[in-house]
């Protein structure tokens, strides 16, 4: 099933990971109080509205519960932040993420339960995106606009399997470049080699490619 996101807050962060989540044909709900901003992504996110997540009302009327993740990506108001954390915990959000502005704000979106921390000078938009849509990737590093280097996690789909099998190169034009198991790591390992579940493959290619390697054949 494809997963639904809302993003609150819609400056350079939060439109980043906005983009990149709509990029990935996601449905994300895009929410900040600047109307300007809002029209600005109406034609990117799959809904985008006008709202004040301080007020557990409008959250409320906004279905906010049901969402699979939500992102707060609010920018200076420290205190809206925490507060929408708050009210969002309360109404039992699955998964939230927030941006935080400090090591002090850390501490208390920690205390309060936010499942997921992050600082945007230590991480890019588009990583964090990858990471949230699919519990496979582990790490997403962009060498190009078309191209990066992922580590995702061999499902069961692929257990058992050599990479002559799979045919990899020649099915979806990436490559598996190395394949961490446990301590070990096997850089460019030979054709024959047998993947196991829970194996880590680091894999380079452009991004539409690893995409359909791991929706076919990662996602469980």
């Amino acid at each position: 099933m494809k997963k639904e996101f809302a993003v609150i807050g819609l400056g350079r962060f939060g439109g980043s990971i906005c983009r990149s989540l709509s990029q990935q044909g996601m449905d994300v709900l895009a929410i900040d109080i600047d109307e300007d901003k809002v029209n600005e992504y109406s034609s990117i996110a799959s809904h985008a509205v006008v709202g004040d997540t301080t007020d557990e009302v409008v959250l409320k009327s906004l279905g906010i519960r049901n969402f699979d993740h939500v992102i707060i990506a609010i920018g200076d108001n420290i205190q809206a932040s925490i507060l929408t954390t708050l009210i969002l915990k309360e109404l039992g959000v699955k998964h939230i993420t927030v941006k935080a502005q400090n090591d002090y704000h850390e501490k208390v979106l920690t205390k309060i339960g936010a499942d997921q921390i992050v600082h945007p000078e230590r991480d890019m938009g588009q990583r964090i995106a990858h990471n949230i849509v699919s519990n496979n990737v582990l790490d997403y590093l962009e060498l190009s606009d078309e191209h990066s280097i992922v580590e995702i996690i061999a499902s069961k789909h692929v257990d058992g399997y050599s990479l002559i099998d799979l045919d990899i190169r020649a099915k979806y034009g990436i490559n598996i470049v190395a394949i961490k198991r446990g301590k070990d790591i096997l850089v460019s390992p030979q054709a024959s080699e047998t993947i196991i579940k829970g194996d880590i493959l680091i894999i380079i290619g452009a991004d539409t490619d690893i995409n359909r390697f791991e929706k076919n054949l990662i996602e469980d």
